[in-house]
């Protein structure tokens, strides 16, 4: 834990805590100044020179407190300057200043591989989702996804005995979605969870797509199981592709409409993935991450004016111009047979994985299948598989 007074730590998180100034505008200080104490005390008159208003840098003694917060819930605040601090994430221009660890730290300095998908995932993604994440976990591969429902969940669960690591949008004591509050505990203890944020901090809508920087950023590549067209998945592969990742995705069925953004990555020349080994040929063969993005240079530390310090300012928001429609979520088990059309797709399927997938008992599966096939939504195939129609 983090323990004592700390000041890098305090002046890291002074910066990182200060209202409207992003994880770039705090690199390209750092580049120029050097050190988070010197850019404390120079950004004030910085801010002023350039006609904006003087930031707000939280005091020393109200960040020590969040320290002894994370001290008392066993959370670790590892700054950009910490030797801990994943050499991964590091390298990526808008690395956050500050990130909270719950659990493993040793697990964010191994070779690792974000995998995501849709949240209304069909229960064909969300086996194979669990076997891949299992198998690259049994290859001494970290896997990273966003606890989401659906792919995400699956992904962890499959790579729980091993290790795996969840990057959160809020606090690390805020459980989204709520009923993933035993796999969250389960990670916490023998994985890793990360955030970017405070404890307490309640996830907006904007966090989402910040935060799928860090799960490309803590990665040497990304999977994409399922997703639709308009999904955060992609924005995750976008990113990935960005920081000099690898990109892969899973082939999914054209007549299913969380196939199609994955299957638009491959048409745009993403890795085409159809087993554990593929993941592994890809990430062993990956080129080294650039470890210098993060120096001085790159910010053009000379001659930083007044009119530089509009990069200092900026909201780094990865969401796309247009604003992501809400995934629809998996019905609930009060309606049988909703859930299991949610489930189904044109992947072929067992009843036995439709009601492990759903958590209901055998009857209600069959009962419902029954009902979805007389509807003409289910087609029974040779050996006992269904698929939708």
């Amino acid at each position: 834990m983090t323990g004592g007074a700390d000041t890098p730590l305090i002046d890291w998180l002074r910066l990182a805590r200060t209202p409207g100034l992003g994880p770039v505008g705090i690199a390209r200080l750092i580049a120029h100044y050097e050190t988070p104490s010197a850019a404390i005390e120079a950004l004030p008159e910085r801010a002023r020179h350039a006609g904006r208003s003087v930031p707000v840098i939280p005091a020393a003694d109200r960040v020590q407190r969040e320290i002894d917060m994370a001290d008392r819930a066993g959370v670790r605040l590892i700054c950009l300057s910490d030797p801990d601090y994943p050499p991964a994430l590091a390298a990526i221009p808008d690395a956050p200043p500050v990130i909270a660890v719950k659990g493993r730290v040793e697990l964010l300095d191994t070779l690792a591989c974000g995998l995501v998908g849709a949240r209304n995932a069909s229960a064909a993604g969300l086996r194979l989702a669990r076997e891949l994440a299992h198998g690259l976990g049994t290859a001494e591969v970290c896997v990273v996804s966003g606890l989401a429902r659906g792919i995400d969940g699956a992904c962890h669960a499959g790579a729980l005995e091993t290790g795996t690591v969840a990057v959160l949008a809020g606090g690390l004591d805020h459980v989204y979605p709520p009923e993933h509050d035993r796999l969250h505990a389960a990670i916490a203890e023998q994985g890793a969870l990360v955030s970017e944020m405070p404890l307490g901090h309640v996830p907006k809508a904007r966090d989402f797509p910040r935060r799928n920087r860090l799960i490309s950023g803590l990665s040497r590549g990304v999977l994409v199981i399922e997703a639709a067209l308009r999904s955060g998945s992609l924005i995750t592969a976008r990113l990935a592709a960005e920081q000099g990742r690898e990109v892969m995705a899973v082939p999914g069925s054209p007549i299913d409409p969380r196939a199609r953004g994955s299957n638009r990555l491959l048409r745009d020349g993403a890795h085409l993935i159809e087993s554990v080994e593929d993941i592994l040929a890809i990430l062993r063969d990956s080129p080294p991450l650039r470890v210098d993005v993060r120096e001085p240079a790159v910010f053009a530390q000379d001659g930083l004016d007044a009119d530089d310090m509009a990069g200092f300012w900026e909201h780094e928001v990865m969401s796309p111009p247009d604003a992501l429609p809400a995934e629809p979520e998996t019905p609930q088990r009060d309606d049988p047979v909703a859930c299991l059309r949610a489930l189904l797709s044109p992947s072929p399927v067992s009843p036995d994985e439709l009601a492990r997938q759903s958590g209901l008992p055998a009857g209600q599966v069959a009962a419902a299948l029954m009902e979805l096939e007389q509807d003409g939504a289910l087609a029974r195939l040779p050996g006992g598989l269904v698929q939708a129609c």
